[in-house]
């Protein structure tokens, strides 16, 4: 039986090739404040979710209304893995990967995001 993909899932896929293939993260930094984009989680009470793309243009998106004081930043991967995931982790926030203009998205454990970084990276 063949299992079709949410948009959600296929984004999430799409966010883990485009990284693997380019090395770049993208999130949302907001200079003046020092401070990247954070949002509520819908799925699980008092847990944060830091949304990431896989492009400038996909993150650039959202700066718009409330969101224009935020600007695109570059995250190489090899700090996204070693750094930015493992921090995460210990915050017990999630990964948004690269959500939707609305903010919707799938929410991942960080711990899962690297499984899967290490499994593609390993599959190549």
């Amino acid at each position: 039986m063949n299992q079709q993909l949410t948009p959600f899932e296929l984004a999430y896929d799409q966010f883990i090739a485009d990284i693997q293939q380019t090395g770049q993260v993208w999130g949302l930094f907001e200079a003046k404040e020092e401070s990247w984009a954070v949002c509520p989680s819908e799925a699980y009470e008092d847990t944060d979710v830091l949304p990431f793309w896989s492009s400038e243009a996909g993150a650039g998106a959202l700066c718009s209304a409330e969101w224009s004081v935020y600007s695109p930043k570059l995250i190489p991967l090899e700090e996204f893995i070693n750094d930015w995931l493992p921090g995460m982790h210990e915050d017990d926030a999630l990964v948004g990967p690269n959500w939707d203009t609305e903010l919707e998205g799938l929410e991942v454990e960080p711990a899962d995001v690297a499984a899967e970084l290490d499994t593609e990276e390993n599959a190549s």
